[in-house]
């Protein structure tokens, strides 16, 4: 599984569009370039409470006993023996480099009565301390999330440089399949990986666009695939991929250019007949049609692909956490299993409940579990107790 992804991703172009975007657009937005500060952040050094302002050194013989006394003033510097009021982000007065607090003084009309020594910029914000000139303040390849546009807000940006979300085409395939909202005939399901898949590119800052059901003839299937990589970055195909049957979507994808099919069967499960391939530089995830299968596969090929379509410097891997497991269960040996489980939290400790999977079609799995186990390809099954990592895709359960 690891292998197959390596080798399929070597063989992506990543030939990304950039374009620029007002800041208060960028959530999720993927940079483009560094950001580099134009500026200190904060411009000054500024009062961190409030409180007096004063120089540190002549605090250092005040005691309880024998207060010092200064003289307070409203001027922007101070001089020996002074203190000036200042609010919790006032610029520091020219000459002070502490300030103590409101609580730790006492006033007596125009004199303040310091009873203890101060520490130099105690209580005090530097210029700089949060960001300096010339630093970079959020790098290239970062998606960014509310706290980073409120740090390029603070200093200064109001238009920023991102890739251009990856266009991804979602085509279904098969004779069996409906689309919603019309009548189903005898022996027909209605398509709900098109939408499903469509969700999970989009969860990633993906464009899906959904081409619809191909039936089951070559000349249907080929022309969405064109179509597929005519408009788009990358195409997703679900159907039509079983190891050993006259599936048609590998031969489709085959016929469509070099090099094709790079991998077809993982040994994973559920998921074992998905292939990977690449034409002219353009990645198709051939996914199977079950939809448990189809959602899995995708988390383990398609969320990597999209990553790096999206100019990510890193995956966007699924949060983990370690959980002990509340079930024996039994797996394939000589197959890397995406247990399905259920975390909860019980008196302080994360537990997983393995979800009943008979199926790799059965969707229901999906939404009754809140995260999957990858188990190793040579074992063959996890220990009741076992502490298993687990790859959340949803929240928590209460108990």
């Amino acid at each position: 599984m690891d292998k197959a992804l390596k080798e399929f991703l070597s063989r992506v172009e990543f030939n990304p569009k950039t374009h620029v975007i007002p800041l208060k657009t960028g959530l999720n937005r993927v940079l483009s370039q560094d950001i580099v500060s134009t500026r200190n952040l904060p411009g000054m050094d500024k009062s961190a409470v409030d409180g007096y302002a004063l120089r540190a050194s002549e605090t250092l013989e005040a005691t309880k006993s024998k207060p010092r006394s200064f003289q307070l003033v409203k001027s922007d510097s101070i001089k020996n023996n002074e203190t000036k009021q200042v609010w919790t982000g006032n610029p520091l007065p020219s000459g002070a480099d502490a300030v103590l607090m409101l609580e730790n003084v006492k006033m007596t009309r125009d004199k303040v009565e310091v009873y203890g020594p101060a520490t130099r910029w105690e209580n005090v914000s530097r210029m700089g301390e949060d960001i300096r000139q010339g630093q970079v303040a959020v790098r290239a390849g970062r998606r960014l999330r509310p706290q980073h546009l409120g740090l390029l807000a603070a200093i200064g940006f109001d238009e920023i440089r991102v890739f251009e979300k990856p266009k991804v085409a979602i085509v279904a395939t098969g004779n069996e399949l409906a689309e919603l909202g019309r009548d189903l005939h005898e022996s027909q399901i209605f398509d709900s990986n098109g939408l499903s898949l469509s969700a999970l590119c989009a969860e990633l800052g993906a464009e899906p666009n959904d081409l619809g059901i191909a039936r089951d003839e070559l000349e249907d299937i080929s022309e969405k695939l064109r179509t597929g990589l005519n408009t788009s970055d990358a195409v997703v195909t679900t159907g039509g991929t079983s190891v050993g049957a006259p599936d048609l979507v590998p031969d489709a994808v085959n016929a469509l250019g070099e090099p094709g099919i790079i991998v077809h069967g993982v040994a994973m499960r559920p998921g074992m007949p998905t292939a990977l391939a690449v034409v002219s530089g353009k990645p198709l995830l051939v996914l199977p049609g079950n939809p448990a299968a189809a959602m899995l596969g995708f988390e383990v090929f398609g969320r990597p692909l999209i990553s790096k379509l999206s100019g990510l410097q890193r995956t966007e891997s699924r949060p983990l956490i370690e959980a002990r497991m509340t079930k024996k269960v039994t797996v394939t040996l000589g197959r890397r299993n995406l247990v399905r489980v259920q975390v909860f939290l019980k008196k302080g400790e994360f537990c997983a409940r393995p979800v009943s999977a008979r199926g790799s079609g059965l969707i229901s799995t999906m939404t009754e579990a809140n995260g999957y186990v990858a188990t190793m390809k040579n074992v063959e099954g996890i220990e009741e107790g076992e502490i298993v990592r687990v790859h959340m895709f949803d929240d928590l359960e209460e108990h």
